[in-house]
C-alpha cells in the first residue's frame, strides 16, 4: 500500500474525510514519527510496532568494482519491530 493509497482508503472508510484531510492527517502522523525518531526518541504503536532508532558502527568494506578498501563512517538507521498482534494477524 502506497501513501496515496492509504489516504484514499481513509477517504473511503470515515465517509467524513475529504481527500485533503485525509492527506492532512497522513502527513501529520509520519511526521510526528520521523520528527520522534530525529530527537531520538521511541515511537510505539500498540498492536502495530515500535519504530527506534540504532546506531550502526563505523566499518571498512570493499568496493566489488576496484577491490579497493573504503571506510563506511558510524550512522544512525530507523528500525522497526512488529507488534505481536500484527505480527499474528500476518501469520494467519
Amino acid at each position: 500500500m502506497t501513501k496515496s493509497e492509504l489516504i484514499e482508503r481513509l477517504t473511503t472508510v470515515s465517509g467524513t474525510v475529504n481527500k485533503r484531510e485525509a492527506e492532512l492527517i497522513v502527513n501529520t502522523i509520519f511526521d510526528s514519527i520521523g520528527d520522534a525518531l530525529v530527537g531520538g526518541d521511541r515511537v510505539e504503536i500498540r498492536g502495530f510496532g515500535s519504530f527506534t532508532v540504532r546506531e550502526r558502527d563505523a566499518r571498512e568494506a570493499r568496493n566489488p568494482k576496484s577491490g579497493e578498501i573504503v571506510r563506511i563512517p558510524n550512522k544512525k538507521t530507523p528500525f522497526f519491530k512488529t507488534g505481536k498482534e500484527l505480527r499474528e494477524r500476518v501469520n494467519r
